[in-house]
């Protein structure tokens, strides 16, 4: 089943059930889908797919770090929420030290030995971890090595 039809399960049952909030996180997914799709010219890989929910998970996790800096509690409530529904079309997020391990072995194939290598090792790295890992935790791993 590809994306847009479990997106559009997904919509139909939270019409059924009447959950706005899902409803419009859903069609917002949706959208973004679609758009790619236009701006593409052909239809969507999978990967493509998993890119598009990456930069919209990535979007509401920043509107999240602003919103609770700011106090807007309000606002956090119902982000945090649709993060959740966003994070179930991603695949299973890697943990730090499954990074970590991804990062070492990176390093060691390039050859990389200071922070002058820091491109090579993201060049091989950030293909590797799409979608599995938040390319912030990844910088600050490799930097964290290399320097």
């Amino acid at each position: 089943m590809s994306m847009m039809d479990q997106l559009n399960t997904q919509m139909k049952d939270a019409m059924k059930a009447k959950d706005k909030p899902t409803l419009s996180t859903v069609r917002m997914l949706k959208a973004a889908l679609q758009n790619k799709q236009i701006a593409k010219g052909e239809a969507l890989t999978t990967a493509d797919e998993t890119a598009v929910m990456a930069t919209e998970l990535k979007q509401r996790k920043d509107s999240l770090a602003e919103f609770a800096a700011a106090g807007r509690d309000d606002l956090v409530t119902p982000l945090e929420a649709e993060i959740k529904i966003v994070e179930a079309y991603l695949p299973k997020q890697l943990d730090e030290a499954a990074v970590a391990g991804v990062v070492d072995e990176v390093i060691a194939q390039v050859g990389a030995t200071g922070k002058g290598d820091f491109g090579k090792v993201m060049k091989v790295l950030m293909p590797r971890l799409k979608g599995q890992a938040d390319g912030a935790l990844v910088n600050k791993l490799v930097k964290a090595k290399l320097g």
